[in-house]
């Protein structure tokens, strides 16, 4: 037999050099971020911002964790995220998982954008799913749906089951002494809401004050400011210093005897800072005064107990959380939520019913009043779980460590002025970048695949505070990686 060798051509395969040009092109996963790139908005190089004067000099040391000694250099990172492993998922654990599992576990984190593999630097915003809790919402779906309580066949048992659970998996999560503790609402912003219209607004008269941070987002200024258009009452605010931080000297000279509620935020989300929730409660509780905690920007990033805090409310989102939108829960002292009205009226919450009167019934039902979001009080059960079998404290520990990582990065940026430096902040990287307009970095940050937030982030009193309009945003979750912030810095640097 004569064997002629004429390569795989002669069968019409592709040659050797081809197939490892395809085999590289297949490996390649995305291009790579140049290290110059134009954008179309830079402004003239004389352009000054309000945020590049001396009081925002970043000279603080960040502590490593929230209550450890601030180490000698500036924003220095854990070992843990160090130049030879910085790209190493699998060598990173995050409690009960390693950062690439974790990053498997979300399926968006899959997707391109502009030909790049999508940063999410978005989570002050929204936060993405877990393929268990979009399994769970299907699941619902497809075997449990029905309205809840009062329904007599099996569907009605499953669902009510499910609901309830989950019901107790939130009191669980945040440390809350009972389930009943807990009312299921639309988000962060219906429940402070419910809060100042059900329990606060019935106890303002004329001239009566409420107070609040420089710190807050406007879903906790707008419902008090209406409030106390209603009643008369007047809005006291805390400051806070260069570096975000609260001054709680001057929050326990704002206490008069017609102080009646105190709100404010556990983490800013627009400067990162972590306030002392537990002082602050028991500096209005020494005063007699009630007191709600914002926790929107916290339950996603440390461990939270309101029993520990001693909070008399405690509200939160679903979608910052890993769940659904349109989901989100109230904690309330049992006291005060047997005391405070009915904040909406309708089925579920009512005992019985006459032209003459109406009989409610007991929290939290009575704040539930028609159907609520069935499915998405069971997928923020289904993400808190999640959480919980990686373990909130080693969530925290990673998240802070990025943080540092993230700080130490993008204050070497020619020219970025990181906003909000306040020890052991939590999530946001907010800075400026000189002779740019912060829409035209988050455009271009875009065009490589990274998602951040620009503009006043519905915080405008506190960025005013520092004599801005708006920052870029990038905040952090506990699935993204040095990765992430390594490709943020090098697409910054392509513009300065």
């Amino acid at each position: 037999m004569i064997m002629i060798d004429n390569g795989p051509e002669a069968f019409g395969l592709p040659s050797a050099e081809t197939l490892e040009q395809m085999a590289n092109a297949l490996w390649d996963p995305a291009p790579a971020i140049p290290d110059a790139a134009p954008v179309g908005a830079k402004l003239p190089a004389d352009t000054v911002f309000a945020d590049t004067d001396e009081r925002n000099t970043i000279r603080v040391a960040v502590r490593d964790g929230q209550n450890g000694a601030a180490p000698d250099n500036l924003y220095a990172a854990s070992d843990r995220i160090s130049p030879e492993h910085t790209r190493s998922n699998e060598s990173i654990t995050v409690g009960t998982k390693t950062l690439k599992q974790i990053r498997d576990d979300f399926p968006i984190l899959k997707e391109q954008v502009s030909g790049y593999p999508l940063v999410w630097l978005d989570n002050g915003a929204t936060t993405q799913k877990p393929q268990a809790v979009i399994d769970r919402l299907s699941s619902f779906y497809t075997r449990e749906n029905s309205n809840v309580h009062r329904g007599a066949h099996e569907l009605a048992a499953r669902s009510t089951d499910a609901y309830e659970n989950a019901r107790r998996i939130v009191a669980d999560f945040i440390g809350a002494p009972d389930k009943n503790d807990v009312v299921f609402v639309r988000g962060t912003t219906e429940g402070i809401n419910l809060v100042a219209n059900a329990f606060v607004k019935p106890r303002l008269a004329p001239g009566d004050e409420i107070i609040l941070s420089i710190l807050e987002h406007h879903a906790n200024i707008v419902p008090w400011q209406l409030v106390a258009a209603e009643t008369g009452a007047v809005l006291r605010v805390i400051p806070c210093d260069e570096s975000g931080q609260l001054l709680m000297s001057e929050y326990e000279r704002l206490f008069t005897p017609r102080t009646r509620f105190v709100s404010v935020t556990q983490v800013s989300n627009v400067l990162g800072t972590v306030t002392p929730v537990e002082e602050l409660t028991a500096i209005a509780h020494r005063h007699g005064v009630p007191i709600l905690i914002d926790g929107a920007q916290s339950v996603a990033h440390m461990p939270v107990s309101v029993s520990a805090i001693d909070a008399d409310f405690f509200v939160f989102s679903g979608h910052k959380i890993f769940a659904p939108t349109g989901i989100g829960a109230v904690y309330g002292r049992k006291a005060l939520l047997d005391e405070a009205k009915p904040y909406h009226g309708g089925g579920n919450m009512i005992k019985d019913v006459t032209f003459e009167r109406t009989i409610y019934n007991p929290a939290p039902n009575k704040f539930e009043a028609g159907t609520g979001s069935i499915a998405d009080a069971v997928g923020l059960g289904e993400a808190l779980s999640y959480l919980s079998a990686i373990g909130m404290p080693a969530v925290h520990q990673w998240e802070q460590e990025l943080v540092r990582y993230g700080m130490k990065e993008l204050s070497s940026v020619p020219g970025l002025h990181l906003v909000g430096t306040a020890p052991g902040k939590a999530s946001a990287l907010s800075f400026k970048l000189d002779g740019y307009e912060d829409g035209a970095v988050g455009e271009h940050l875009n065009r490589y695949g990274i998602a951040v937030r620009t503009g006043h982030h519905c915080a405008q009193p506190v960025l005013r505070r520092f004599g801005l309009e708006s920052v870029v945003r990038p905040t952090l979750a506990v699935y993204n990686s040095p990765e992430d912030i390594d490709r943020l810095v090098k697409a910054l640097r392509g513009l300065v």
